[in-house]
């Protein structure tokens, strides 16, 4: 494990996001809530938020971090949905574990509740958008 202690704390933010690539029958379960589950996002987001707050938990040799706030959000287009995930804390090192964490535990809860519908499903795409705070300040991906 890398020793942070002579780190300052300073101010971090890490978005991170993936996307699931679904059929027709999949994204229409979705857009109209009928998914024999459940709440399919509700439940997503609420998963993406646990696992970023363990992450490390999940992942060997990652710093348990006090995070202040982790986010995830939802957009469908057609058969594709979009997942962001937004971690947010005051520490020494920085959140993109949590955020990309976040994102993926919530894209596989996706899939998980709508498998019965399409087990064709991939997820796709994970990464990190933007990141501050920390020695190398703000860093940001290029929009795709």
């Amino acid at each position: 494990m890398v020793d942070i202690a002579q780190k300052p704390e300073t101010e971090r933010l890490a978005i991170a996001a993936c996307r699931i690539h679904l059929s027709a029958d999949a994204a229409e379960q979705l857009r109209t809530g009928r998914a024999s589950k459940g709440d399919v996002l509700a439940t997503a987001r609420i998963a993406g938020i646990c696992a970023g707050k363990r992450t490390s938990e999940l992942i060997p040799l990652c710093h348990p971090l006090r995070t202040t706030s982790i986010a995830v959000e939802f957009e469908l287009g057609g058969d594709i949905l979009d997942v962001a995930a937004t971690a947010r804390g005051v520490d020494r090192t920085g959140m993109e574990m949590e955020a990309m964490t976040a994102a993926s535990v919530a894209a596989l809860t996706v899939y998980d509740m709508l498998k019965a519908v399409d087990r064709t499903m991939t997820i796709t795409d994970l990464r990190l958008l933007e990141k501050t705070g920390g020695k190398s300040g703000r860093w940001q991906r290029g929009r795709e």
